[in-house]
């Protein structure tokens, strides 16, 4: 079992575009299992490989008990009007805020066992790989807020490390 540091915002490799890796490497297995015991010691319920400082095309998300591990994903369509709902962020620790995501999505990747995956996912699930995604493109769950939420939700955040760091 490894957990890792999570990476806190600011650090550049929360903002960078991510790489595609070889799904059925050894590497990329060990960075799978390191990302489900740091999602579960930070009892989150999704991680992407950037959160712990790898720049790798690598999320999971578990939810009801099943755990998603999406290698190279890529969302190829977005259906519905977006629907605002509060999401946290390991990687922003304390910010609870709304944001805004479509209700059912379309998306392909890769398992860690090579398969191709092509699955259409609604509600809470399309939401957390939404933004699960959005990290191994380099966009953090504060740039789809407004100003003035992005404003309140980044204070709120350095609140949250000034209490943490004292």
């Amino acid at each position: 079992m490894t957990i890792r540091d999570l990476v806190l915002y600011p650090n550049d490799v929360l903002i960078q575009p991510t790489i595609e890796v070889e799904a059925t490497s050894e590497d990329t297995h060990a960075l799978v299992q390191d990302l489900v015991d740091t999602m579960h010691n930070a009892k989150g319920v999704g991680l992407a490989a950037p959160q712990v400082g790898e720049s790798k095309r690598v999320c999971i998300v578990e939810f009801e008990d099943e755990l998603h591990v999406l290698v190279n994903p890529r969302i190829l369509e977005w259906e519905g009007t977006p629907e605002a709902d509060e999401e946290g962020c390991l990687s922003f620790p304390g910010v609870y805020t709304p944001v805004e995501r479509s209700p059912k999505i379309r998306v392909k990747y890769q398992t860690p066992e090579g398969d191709d995956i092509d699955r259409e996912v609604e509600g809470f699930l399309a939401r957390a790989f939404q933004h699960e995604i959005d990290h191994l493109n380099g966009v953090l769950f504060i740039d789809r807020m407004s100003a003035l939420r992005k404003r309140m939700a980044l204070k709120k955040y350095r609140k949250f490390l000034n209490r943490r760091n004292k």
